[in-house]
């Protein structure tokens, strides 16, 4: 969350806090040695937030000679109807404008030349059928400074439903996450998600793969670990057991008969267990800086 202010006890935040309900703002007022610190979730609230609570503070009515307590904790909880719109998550929008843009450029993969531009490795270029041949053909794709092909991969998709089905779940949980946690958290979440999806699915299976499904499984494993600390995000309890059903589906032949093709199972796992790190890292930071 983002810390607003720190406010004297003698100011009533109560109306406050309602105003701020009213308003549909996530937010915790923490109360204790004399002072209140408001925080509030999402970055884009911090100026309109700050130029409210001046104004608030600068009402006599407000203030109060109430004694300073102990500690108190007020929690607000997402509304059940809430959805972030585009320019609440910009960065989460325009990932899924540009993969949509790619998959049109490159006919779903269909056109190789542009596809192998943004693939792991160029497999026009270097041998990748051993393990120990794919692993050269990376640590020489980086050397000449082509570093962004360890986050492409996620542009690629081969097919409408491909594309769609990544597409709504990254928004669904994306959005959400950068709304509430902010931009630089979706930023460092896709980043770590993307290379651990991509690099153990590419030096498992090489470079024919894509998809934002690893950074999908990503940002899945986050909201779930983070809502075991503190529930604040939407997220149905039966999405992350369907998630892991079909995680490990995709391990077995079933997924040629269900899908005609294989699933990429390593950046899956890879992007979970991302994920699940992140909000871990996340969680324990933030309570760290609570107590």
């Amino acid at each position: 969350m983002i810390r607003i202010a720190s406010i004297p006890q003698t100011i009533d935040l109560g109306p406050f806090s309602q105003w701020l309900d009213s308003q549909q703002v996530i937010h915790e007022i923490v109360s204790g040695d004399g002072h209140q610190e408001l925080y509030v979730e999402g970055e884009h609230l911090r100026e309109p937030v700050t130029v409210a609570l001046e104004r608030y503070m600068d009402d006599p009515r407000f203030r109060t000679d109430a004694p300073t307590g102990g500690r108190q904790h007020v929690h607000r909880s997402i509304p059940r109807h809430w959805q972030a719109g585009p320019k609440d998550a910009v960065i989460t929008f325009s990932l899924i404008v540009v993969a949509g843009i790619v998959a049109w450029v490159t006919a779903f993969g269909a056109r190789e030349p542009l596809m192998v531009m943004l693939t792991a490795v160029n497999p026009l270029e270097w041998p990748v059928a051993t393990m120990t041949q794919r692993v050269d053909a990376l640590v020489g794709t980086l050397a000449s400074g082509q570093v962004w092909r360890l986050l492409t991969p996620d542009l690629l998709h081969f097919s409408v439903m491909h594309l769609v089905f990544n597409a709504v779940m990254l928004w669904f949980l994306g959005s959400q996450i950068e709304a509430l946690d902010g931009r630089r958290h979706i930023i460092g979440l896709i980043l770590l998600t993307s290379l651990g999806a991509n690099v153990p699915q590419y030096l498992i299976s090489g470079p024919l793969f894509g998809g934002l499904s690893g950074v999908v499984y990503g940002v899945l494993g986050y909201v779930w670990l983070v809502n075991q600390w503190r529930p604040r995000f939407q997220f149905p309890p039966a999405l992350m057991t369907v998630a892991v059903v079909w995680l490990l589906i995709g391990f077995t032949p079933l997924t040629q008969a269900l899908i005609g093709a294989n699933m990429a199972n390593a950046a899956h796992l890879g992007g979970l267990v991302s994920g699940v790190l992140y909000g871990f890292i996340v969680s324990v930071f933030r309570l760290q800086r609570r107590n």
